[in-house]
């Protein structure tokens, strides 16, 4: 399943909202002055401190508290209302460049002239509100170490709550605060994590800063007190005009634009695109956060002591940053620390462009004789579909491949529901990718088609388009001579409605549909057809959390299909933080993160923390790790494998088995993609292929 940005599917209705067209081109309700840099123009909000004298900004502090479905947890961010007027966003502090609030010193940061004109947020009126989370917009996490809860809550369900309880505030700025919460953005729990948004709120027209306060937080949560709401407040000040329903700038909207932008290294990630706005796209991070994707934001903070109190301030990215070499001055990039960021912004190279532009591998692939003991390397295949490159035939794959899947059958558009299409890669006749397949077939590969992927959205709400669904399938595996189909549906593909609760009886129509049409394919192919599940972490895993909506939508997948299911491999690296069987909460791209969502399917769990719906744990031989390349290192991943199979921790793991001799039945591993592998050397497939073929035999 491809880890690539998606945009958002509520987009198409936004734009024909006329509420989005009277409110998108709002200039907000908070002063703005403009700035030419460049041949540019650039927006900002306040007083330009150039010009003599002070403008008092109208301030809203809104303290939300969040309830959560079946918990008794309230997160109420009410009692940190005084350590957020006593702080820096409201109080004056001994900034680099004098005495005030931290958007002023922003400001002032921001510009070589900035000495004049001062900006200051007034006092503000106070309005608590309340906001009731479904099960389906987000969870509860709690240390069961320290008792200590954090919230992971939908970003675009939140501003929607917040601003029907706080109408238009005219003049005003709406400062919004939850308390230890992150939020995930594009109500795809996958698309995690972010300490927030701002802007000019669509509906309403209010400018807004939605955002968090840290306080007593579990030991994983490395930010601190109004870290997350400054860094929101000055991404806000240097972009006030920022539509946060829409993340990529390629569509025409409101707000500061510049050249994307590549993002700092992060834990010897492959290096992606930041955006082209103030903060990253989707999340809003800084570019000046250190943390992974789909954990926990983390940056190095300012700290300024007032009274009795150490806050933690964000060290953001100044203006002159964004523009690289258009910059009138890089002596100081970012603020309050003149040092976090050495140079200006670079010009991102994505990952797609990377692998397009690739050379041939230089390295060779390492020989097998196939799997001989059960377990097995999984990984989707291409054909370098999406990067625009040379063909990648199939019949070029490393041999130390055990599985191959074929991305993708799509959603026939234009056509009744239910139906898929596939087509060959660009480059690939029919006929070359049959030949190919039979040829993997007769070396005893296993080649499976692949269903939806990404950005897809795939719908079978009605009975009577199951057989649309049954014979489109029928008819590519015929066609092609596939052993069997993948299933990878993702959010918001496969939602559980509202009201059905209990994951061996679903009634979700989608749901049930499904079943009923993988079940037809079986029994017309017979028992060697294949069936696989690729869930997001939040469609099984995140099930443990909370149960509704994308969380835990595969479990009644695996419970109807239980006795005819080849195997199941969640995705690793699409997958939010959350919390083991131990009660310890874990993020993505770890070792204690792969054995603890592992164990999960291994051991069975109560799903939403309910002992009465428990789940019982998959056979082994029914169990994969889903990993992404260039997001998991080549050594994580073996460690992983060592720890989940044999019950080998590395050092440094915290996590602890259910079962402490791990399970030596387990498959193995899946990687997206093949193609990726092979740019990169094989520097997964020549480590992990062999590690696996080495285990003892799967009994």
């Amino acid at each position: 399943m491809p880890d690539m940005p998606r945009r958002p599917l509520c987009l198409v209705a936004l734009l024909a909202s006329s509420a989005f067209f009277a409110h998108a081109q709002t200039q907000g309700t908070v002063p703005t002055f403009t700035r030419n840099i460049g041949g540019n123009s650039y927006t900002l909000a306040g007083r330009d401190p150039a010009q003599k004298g002070t403008t008092v900004i109208p301030t809203v502090l809104v303290p939300i508290a969040l309830t959560f479905e079946g918990k008794s947890t309230r997160m109420d961010a009410a009692p940190d209302v005084p350590g957020i007027l006593n702080s820096p966003v409201y109080a004056s502090y001994h900034f680099p460049r004098g005495k005030t609030q931290y958007a002023d010193a922003l400001l002032r940061s921001t510009f070589s002239d900035g000495k004049h004109g001062q900006t200051l947020l007034g006092k503000p009126e106070v309005k608590p509100i309340t906001i009731a989370v479904p099960a389906g917009a987000g969870y509860l996490l709690t240390s069961k170490k320290s008792g200590q809860s954090f919230a992971v809550v939908d970003l675009q369900f939140i501003q929607t709550q917040l601003f029907q309880q706080i109408p238009r505030q005219d003049g005003k700025l709406v400062i919004a605060v939850a308390h230890n919460t992150t939020y995930y953005a594009d109500s795809d729990a996958t698309v995690c994590c972010g300490w927030g948004t701002h802007g000019v709120d669509a509906v309403t027209g209010n400018s807004f800063v939605l955002a968090s306060y840290i306080h007593n937080a579990p030991a994983i949560v490395r930010d601190q007190d109004i870290q997350p709401l400054t860094q929101q407040l000055a991404e806000f000040f240097t972009d006030p005009l920022h539509n946060p329903q829409i993340y990529f700038r390629s569509i025409a909207a409101p707000g500061n634009y510049f050249n994307p932008w590549l993002l700092p290294q992060v834990s010897g990630e492959e290096r992606g695109c930041g955006g082209g706005g103030v903060g990253s796209d989707y999340f809003l991070l800084d570019p000046t956060n250190t943390n992974a994707k789909n954990a926990f934001p983390a940056s190095p903070a300012y700290t300024a002591r007032l009274g009795h109190f150490t806050y933690h301030l964000q060290n953001v990215a100044l203006l002159p940053w964004y523009l690289g070499g258009a910059a009138p001055r890089v002596s100081d990039l970012s603020f309050p620390d003149a040092r976090t960021l050495a140079a200006p912004a670079q010009p991102c190279l994505d990952r797609m462009t990377a692998l397009a532009n690739a050379p041939e591998p230089s390295a060779t692939p390492t020989p097998s004789s196939g799997s001989t003991n059960g377990h097995e390397l999984i990984g989707y295949w291409t054909g370098s579909r999406f990067t625009g490159a040379t063909p990648f035939q199939l019949h070029e794959i490393a041999p130390q491949w055990d599985v191959i899947l074929v991305a993708f059958a799509s959603p026939a558009k234009g056509a009744p529901d239910g139906t898929l299409q596939f087509q060959p890669p660009r480059g690939i006749t029919p006929d070359q990718l049959k030949q190919d397949i039979a040829a993997l077939k007769k070396q005893g590969k296993k080649v499976m088609i692949s269903l939806g992927g990404g950005g897809e959205y795939f719908k079978l709400d009605h009975e009577q388009d199951v057989p649309n669904f049954v014979n489109s399938v029928s008819s590519i595996v015929s066609e092609y001579g596939f052993e069997g189909v993948d299933i990878d549906f993702e959010t918001p593909s496969l939602v559980i409605a509202p009201g059905d609760t209990d994951f061996k009886h679903p009634t979700t129509p989608s749901i049930v549909n499904l079943i009923a049409g993988l079940r037809q394919l079986r029994e017309h192919f017979g028992s060697s057809f294949m069936i696989s599940l690729v869930p997001e972490g939040s469609q099984i895993p995140g099930g443990f959390a909370s149960y509704g909506g994308q969380f835990g939508s595969y479990l009644p997948l695996v419970w109807g299909l239980r006795d005819i299911l080849t195997f199941v491999d969640v995705q690793d690296y699409n997958t939010p933080p959350l919390q083991g069987l131990d009660g310890e909460i874990y993020e993505s791209s770890s070792v204690d993160y792969h054995a603890a969502m592992t164990e999960l399917l291994l051991h069975g769990f109560n799903v939403g923390g309910d002992p009465a719906h428990f789940f019982p744990p998959l056979p082994p031989n029914k169990v994969a790790v889903g990993f992404l390349t260039d997001y998991s290192q080549p050594a994580i991943v073996s460690q992983a494998l060592d720890f989940i199979i044999v019950g080998r921790p590395p050092a440094g793991a915290t996590y602890k088995l259910q079962n402490p001799a791990g399970y030596p039945g387990m498959i193995g591993a899946m990687f997206w993609t093949i193609d990726a592998d092979r740019h990169d050397n094989y520097r997964y497939s020549n480590l992990i292929g062999p590690q696996l073929h080495r285990y003892p035999p799967v009994r």
